[in-house]
């Protein structure tokens, strides 16, 4: 899946990146799944709860599936709770006829719905009372991604839904949420659980015949299991293998099968990020990691940029600008003019300002003299300082935004705005599927 984006000759230019077509993107009915991926802090969120927002109210029927334990997607979207189960949105234009859902991931619940959904009543039940599986399905390292995944696999092959968004976890490390299902599964499907528990399998020669050990050998092994892992852990482990046995082998099939569906031409990753260094180089990486697994990248939404109306106005001549009024409004310059060649301010009379820095014409203290500027001359300076601030803000996201377009200009991009305050409701999450949408390049809907 490839956006539609604007000439691609612009993007040759340092800076000027080819248009990421938001709408385009969300419309086309070819697109089924978008994966917005990223690191943490950058608006991955907020982002993926826009685009449901924007897709439904331009008549697809959509659910926002997020796995970030913030919780923010249920705040802004106006639902006092998010769990395992998708929940209309309320408030959303349904006049296209479009509907939003959102859901939050709930691992262990998801984990249970696999177990009872694969076994009879009664083994379920013992799998699910299990410590061992309890410890597993709560907290093991790639539980959640790898549930994640199951969840994304569900909901797809329901077909219930035009169009699923996913708001993946915050990793870095090798795009955990792609690699920790092929881990959890080849765990559960592999030789090492089975290595562990082979002393407990109904005929436990056949595993020491995988170990080439002797009979003498299986109270040493059992001996070093029980110290490693202690007597309980070891129990507790070979009774869940037991249980299990029959389920090893669709954990690693539907893992497999879900990263298909996430190569597959009807899915879009979007790597959201920040106008800031360190958050350009996670989106690099996640560029190329995606790249390397030949994932369909749509593009990069580049949140909070920041802008100006008066971007005419440098930095540099705001900062001289705002001295100057702090100053007094006189800029020392051996012709008697400012600094810009203009002649140098005039009193309220209209008249020359040669009067004595230090007082009026009698000697006195003058608070409208050049050495002491009024409140409106102060305020006026503050004002400049802070576009100045602004300025050096925009050339610094500027430059960082350059970097990355030198090393990936094939990459569209869409650059929204930053907003005044936080997102908190619907209306802010229209306004930034708005801004999303609104990009340079890019013909509007």
């Amino acid at each position: 899946m490839t956006a539609r984006t604007a000439d691609a000759g612009t993007a040759q230019t340092l800076g000027t990146l080819p248009a990421l077509d938001v709408d385009a993107l969300i419309d086309d009915p070819g697109t089924r799944i978008v994966v917005c991926c990223g690191a943490g802090g950058v608006g991955k969120t907020t982002t993926a709860a826009a685009l449901g927002v924007r897709a439904a109210e331009r008549g697809r029927r959509v659910v926002v599936l997020t796995i970030d334990p913030a919780r923010r997607l249920a705040q802004s979207m106006g639902l006092t709770e998010l769990d395992n189960t998708p929940r209309r949105v309320k408030g959303v234009d349904g006049a296209s006829g479009g509907e939003l859902h959102a859901m939050m991931l709930d691992m262990k619940r998801t984990f249970d719905e696999i177990v009872e959904s694969h076994a009879d009543p009664e083994r379920a039940r013992a799998i699910l009372e299990n410590p061992f599986y309890q410890s597993l399905s709560a907290g093991f390292a790639g539980t959640q991604e790898y549930m994640a995944m199951e969840k994304l696999g569900q909901l797809r092959a329901g077909d219930e839904w035009d169009l699923i968004v996913v708001d993946t976890p915050p990793s870095r490390s090798a795009l955990d949420f792609l690699d920790a299902p092929k881990r959890l599964g080849s765990f559960l499907d592999g030789r090492f659980i089975r290595l562990l528990t082979a002393p407990a399998k109904v005929g436990g020669r056949a595993g020491l015949k995988f170990m080439n050990l002797g009979v003498s050998g299986l109270s040493v092994f059992t001996g070093l299991l029980n110290k490693l892992l202690g007597t309980g852990l070891l129990r507790d482990m070979q009774t869940f293998v037991a249980a299990m046995d029959t389920m090893f082998g669709g954990f690693r099939t539907r893992a497999d099968a879900t990263y298909r569906l996430l190569q597959a031409p009807g899915t879009a990753f979007l790597v959201v990020a920040a106008p800031e260094r360190d958050a350009l180089r996670e989106a690099a990486y996640f560029v190329e990691r995606l790249a390397a697994d030949r994932m369909p990248l749509a593009g990069l939404v580049l949140n909070r940029m920041h802008g100006s109306e008066a971007a005419h106005l440098s930095a540099e001549r705001a900062m001289a600008a705002a001295e100057n009024l702090e100053d007094g409004g006189i800029v020392d310059h051996p012709t008697g003019k400012g600094g810009d060649g203009r002649s140098a301010p005039r009193s309220a009379s209209g008249s020359d300002d040669t009067s004595n820095s230090s007082g009026g014409t009698d000697g006195s203290p003058d608070e409208d003299s050049p050495s002491s500027p009024t409140a409106a001359e102060r305020l006026a300076a503050g004002m400049l300082r802070l576009h100045a601030e602004r300025m050096h803000v925009l050339a610094r996201e500027r430059r960082t935004r350059d970097r990355f377009a030198a090393l990936h200009p094939e990459v569209p991009v869409a650059e929204v705005a930053a907003l005044p305050g936080d997102v908190h409701d619907l209306e802010g999450l229209r306004a930034i599927g708005e801004r999303l949408a609104e990009q340079p390049g890019v013909e509007p809907a």
